[in-house]
């Protein structure tokens, strides 16, 4: 920086405020320290930086299934907010294990992130809530619940699938099957919960036969839905607990013959882009993915500068996208 400044006619600090676009500098020096930067071959040493000031300005996000569409959306929701404040994310799969999980806590970690975003995955063992308070580790948990004890962004889970059970009930629908997600996580309880109250409030009775586990992936909600349909009395009308459950009972519905919404209705939890394009086109409960991660960086800058405050919790209200197959014309 000093060679830089020398060769630029202008301060070391005024070399730093260009850099780091801390203070408002005149076009001409700009472009002057830019041409020496440029002479010179010169590039700031991010690590020799990060150990004067005790932070890399990066953010570890840690999600189950990057492939799935849900949560790349929220990623994208994550990187808006960090551009914003200017951090970059380091991005790794914890592919729903739990041993996974704790090694990318680590990884991220030994990197020196400021802090982690996490879509936490049951560990019966606790490792990773071990980890992170241990350390001290500024967290963020989004999507599931997963501890009181630290920031969380979650979507409302109940009150969207209790109505949702309502809009079938209003078309007539008594035996509604409903394709769960993956087992542990606090959304698959919540969505359960939500299905059982809107029966509840129909006066219809829960049947345990009627909900067939999806494990929150194409081909179990496949097998399920096939399932559900070979029963004696097989439902009106499903629900799926997620979008790739979603596709997965599309391909069971077309493969057993079955026409929707007048033979069966479908519907379901995370709406996508391409679900307007399906024939019938898909009812779906839009989750605000986008917000949920420009709010979960929200906490973790405020974690980060606050590491002492109260933790807080946002739940957010996703949106009932009514289209063609659940009845409606």
């Amino acid at each position: 920086m000093m060679d830089v400044a020398k060769r630029a006619g202008v301060s070391v600090t005024t070399v730093s405020h260009v850099l780091n676009k801390t203070r408002k500098v005149s076009p001409d020096t700009v472009r002057a320290v830019e041409e020496a930067i440029a002479a010179l071959g010169f590039a700031p040493n991010t690590l020799a930086r990060a150990l004067v000031r005790s932070s890399t300005n990066t953010i570890g996000v840690a999600l189950s299934a990057i492939t799935n569409i849900y949560f790349g959306e929220v990623v994208r929701g994550i990187q808006a907010a960090c551009d914003e404040n200017r951090f970059i994310i380091f991005l790794a799969d914890t592919e729903d294990d739990p041993d996974k999980q704790i090694e990318v806590v680590r990884e991220l970690h030994q990197r020196r992130v400021d802090g982690i975003v996490l879509a936490p995955v049951p560990d019966p063992e606790g490792r990773v809530l071990r980890y992170i308070e241990t350390h001290r580790i500024p967290v963020v948990f989004v999507d599931r619940s997963f501890s009181g004890r630290f920031d969380q962004v979650l979507t409302e889970n109940r009150k969207p699938m209790h109505d949702l059970v309502a809009h079938l009930v209003g078309h007539g629908h008594r035996r509604i099957g409903l394709i769960s997600g993956l087992d542990g996580l606090s959304t698959t309880r919540e969505r359960i919960e939500g299905y059982q109250a809107g029966l509840a409030t129909a006066g219809l009775p829960f049947d345990q036969s009627l909900v067939a586990a999806g494990a929150s992936d194409i081909l179990p909600a496949h097998d399920s839905v096939l399932k559900l349909l070979a029963r004696p009395e097989p439902p009106t009308a499903i629900i799926t607990a997620n979008n790739k459950m979603t596709i997965g009972a599309v391909k069971a519905l077309r493969e057993s013959g079955r026409r929707v919404p007048d033979d069966v209705a479908l519907a379901g939890f995370d709406d996508f882009e391409w679900a307007d394009s399906f024939d019938p086109r898909l009812t779906l409960i839009a989750q605000p993915c986008e917000q949920l991660g420009r709010k979960a960086v929200g906490l973790l800058l405020r974690r980060i500068q606050a590491p002492e405050r109260k933790p807080q919790t946002i739940r957010l209200a996703p949106a009932l996208n009514i289209r063609n197959s659940c009845g409606c014309r």
